[in-house]
């Protein structure tokens, strides 16, 4: 009797977690999203995560349209505050992770010099993340600004829609580009070194890049879309994010 009642529980359970949910995420995420679908795998075998990317401006315009997504993960909290603002996030916008600004060169270059080494005849071109769209950009631009550059070097910029392509970018068609220090964690990234390939920027030239997540009004009284949320927020989860280069709350 007590087995039956045990294997009853755990098909109650299972069935309370079980199905796929799809997850709007912010592009710099990208290099860690797997390590993270892993990690909540081991706790919800049944549940399948369906990844969206891209640049979180865009994303919000795609939620706002009536994307089928019931939780978003944004590069800062301006877009999921607006959506919790419109009512189409259920949830107070709270920060899961904080990000980080680098530059990066497929090229060796004189880091000493600070982010006016951009300044230098020999880059030609900088890669950037849209400052419109793109949080990551808008630290750029606003590093730039800050470090009284912008006028300078606004002429060389080769914009991308997302980080994630700026990264693409950066090492294509560009001489240097700014871009998430978590895509400088990809085992693809490996082989590019610190001081040598890439730096920090300044942390102090741009405000910080506090990151949000939200659920959204299709992810409501979702079982799935709760227990991931509440994975995101954990100690494993921050765990994870921390071996990405960024810094959490």
């Amino acid at each position: 009797m007590l087995q039956k009642l045990l294997v009853g529980s755990l098909f109650v359970c299972s069935s309370l977690f079980a199905g796929t949910i799809n997850i709007a995420v912010a592009a710099n995420v990208s290099y860690a999203i797997d390590d993270l679908k892993k990690e909540f795998k081991k706790l919800y075998p049944d549940i399948n995560v369906r990844v969206i990317l891209g640049g979180s401006g865009k994303l919000t315009a795609q939620i706002k349209n009536g994307a089928p997504y019931q939780l978003f993960m944004s590069a800062n909290m301006k877009y999921p505050n607006a959506l919790y603002k419109d009512n189409i996030a259920i949830t107070k916008p709270l920060v899961y992770a904080q990000g980080s600004l680098a530059y990066l060169s497929t090229k060796k270059q004189d880091f000493s010099k600070g982010i006016k080494l951009i300044k230098s005849s020999k880059i030609r071109k900088i890669a950037i993340a849209n400052p419109k769209t793109a949080p990551y950009g808008k630290a750029a631009q606003e590093a730039m600004k800050n470090a009284n550059i912008y006028k300078n070097v606004v002429k060389k910029f080769v914009y991308a829609e997302s980080i994630s392509q700026t990264v693409s970018y950066t090492i294509i068609a560009a001489d240097i580009g700014f871009i998430a220090k978590s895509s400088l964690y990809s085992p693809k990234m490996s082989h590019f070194k610190k001081d040598i390939n890439w730096a920090d920027v300044n942390p102090k030239l741009y405000t910080p890049i506090n990151q949000g997540i939200v659920i959204l009004k299709d992810g409501e009284n979702n079982n799935e879309v709760s227990a991931f949320y509440n994975f995101i927020l954990s100690s494993k989860a921050k765990t994870i994010f921390e071996d990405f280069g960024y810094l959490v709350p």
